[in-house]
């Protein structure tokens, strides 16, 4: 093992998962990355870690107890010697627990926990884009900028915030409240277009809504997640629903109709 002051320590290469003249190099050598919110890799954060004073071997980092007791019980789902399934649901809660973002501290405890080589941990935190290896602010902005939110004037939403908080893409707040970064699809392309602040999502945005969320959360007001305009319901059409209006009747199934009676009776 190398020494704690040898350059090891002071530069960790973390594990990029791209093989020289492989498929998976094709993306960097046309001039693009994986993804949007990350230059070099899914999640955000350079492919080296380099130690800084709040992030490097020596952080301090131990779950709560009270998280310790739900790493017992994420890893108790999974059969024995089956236990590094848990590093997603692990990464996850230590993330969750530090303020949004992943220390090499905190990837090298779920290691421990799991009995994995420190590498193992850092090629999962460093392929998802859900894992933050870098610290964000209290309120995580992801703007979905794909084709369908583009088409539904995701770019004009985009500036709307920047020009609200006073940031670009990939920069934070002075005051630590937001971070703001681009992202791919995010699965809610019916309700284009959408961001998604930390875990909830707000959708059927315009430039107004988007910003009036951002104040609400700023002065810790309630907000109603899911679509902001008046006229819709969940994902449903604006106007209501046009079809599956009544009970359906399906095919002819006697055994239901058998079922149905011995549950009633």
């Amino acid at each position: 093992n190398p020494s704690p002051s040898g350059p090891l320590q002071r530069r960790t290469t973390m594990m990029l998962g791209f093989r020289s003249g492989s498929r998976f190099m094709a993306p960097l050598i046309m001039g693009r990355s994986l993804s949007t919110s990350s230059p070099l890799l899914g999640s955000r954060g350079t492919g080296v870690h380099i130690d800084s004073a709040k992030n490097n071997a020596s952080t301090p980092f131990d779950f709560t107890p009270e998280n310790s007791q739900r790493v017992k019980e994420i890893l108790s789902k999974y059969p024995a010697g089956g236990q590094k399934s848990g590093t997603i649901p692990l990464l996850d809660l230590a993330q969750r627990q530090n303020n949004g973002f992943l220390t090499l501290s905190a990837m090298n405890k779920v290691a421990k926990i799991l009995k994995l080589d420190p590498m193992r941990v850092y090629e999962v935190a460093t392929f998802y884009t859900m894992f933050n290896r870098e610290p964000v602010g209290k309120h995580f902005v992801q703007v979905c900028t794909t084709s369908p939110c583009e088409i539904c004037g995701s770019t004009a939403v985009v500036d709307a915030i920047k020009s609200h908080l006073g940031i670009g893409m990939g920069e934070t707040t002075s005051d630590n409240e937001f971070t703001l970064i681009e992202v791919e699809c995010l699965g809610a392309c019916v309700n284009a277009p959408m961001m998604q602040i930390n875990d909830d999502y707000y959708e059927d945005l315009t430039p107004q809504t988007a910003v009036n969320v951002l104040k609400k959360l700023k002065a810790g007001e309630p907000i109603e997640v899911g679509p902001q305009r008046p006229d819709r319901r969940n994902c449903e059409p604006v106007g209501g629903l046009t079809s599956l209006t009544t009970e359906p009747t399906g095919p002819h199934a006697p055994f239901l109709e058998q079922l149905d009676t011995e549950a009633q009776n």
